[in-house]
């Protein structure tokens, strides 16, 4: 197979330029700086008016485009919002853990408490039934801390952290630049890490997670967004 899905579970990752408009951004962005006074960021903002709606954009085209299951929902909604007061960096990671409504029927899942929310280490099979979708609030170039991610690594189940540097160090890294209004999907078991910017520029980010409107397991979303 050879299809857009197909081609975005070869290496994990897809950009997709020009994704949405420049208007559409502004009004986003706008909408969610006096609800964060000048946090670095949030992982609830799926309850966000403007955020739910720039999730049904991304899903409808993300439908249209092959690489989105059409009864996916939205999960989750997150935004990272590096400046030259706020910038960091961010290890070699998989993206393991989701929200859900309350602590999972199988004890033996991790849990742990995020902004209040409980979030569960769910099975290999969940994850892998994930697209997450990065959306460019603002032009990310070479110096503001663009995201590396190692092509290929999500096949590998979860990781360790020797085994992740021993994956990287055998395949190498693949630096994510994007210009504003710009796409990034991945899946969520994909090795990535970002350094911090070495320019004094803003980089926003708005992280969306699609996944089954079900889960298995006995776990349950926290939040969905059709």
């Amino acid at each position: 197979m050879t299809g857009p899905v197909a081609l975005l579970d070869e290496a994990g990752y897809r950009l997709l330029p020009a994704l949405l408009q420049a208007g559409h951004l502004d009004e986003v962005a706008e909408s969610l700086e006096p609800w964060l006074q000048g946090a670095v960021g949030s992982r609830n903002l799926l309850t966000q008016p403007q955020c739910r709606n720039m999730a049904a954009q991304l899903k409808a085209r993300l439908v249209e485009a092959d690489l989105l299951n059409p009864a996916s929902v939205a999960v989750q909604c997150t935004l990272f919002d590096k400046t030259a007061d706020r910038n960091w960096l961010v290890a070699l990671h998989q993206d393991t853990s989701i929200p859900v409504s309350a602590s999972p029927p199988d004890a033996a899942l991790p849990v742990s408490i995020k902004e209040g929310e409980p979030y569960v280490q769910p099975p290999v099979d969940v994850l892998e039934s994930l697209l997450a979708v990065r959306v460019h609030l603002d032009d990310c170039g070479v110096d503001a801390g663009p995201l590396r991610v190692v092509p290929g690594s999500h096949r590998a189940g979860r990781l360790g952290d020797a085994e992740a540097r021993a994956l990287r160090d055998l395949h190498g890294e693949v630096t994510c630049t994007a210009a504003r209004g710009d796409a990034l999907a991945m899946r969520p078991l994909l090795l990535h890490a970002s350094s911090r910017a070495r320019t004094p520029v803003r980089r926003r980010v708005l992280h969306f997670l699609f996944g089954p409107a079900r889960l298995p397991h006995g776990l349950v979303w926290n939040f969905t967004e059709p």
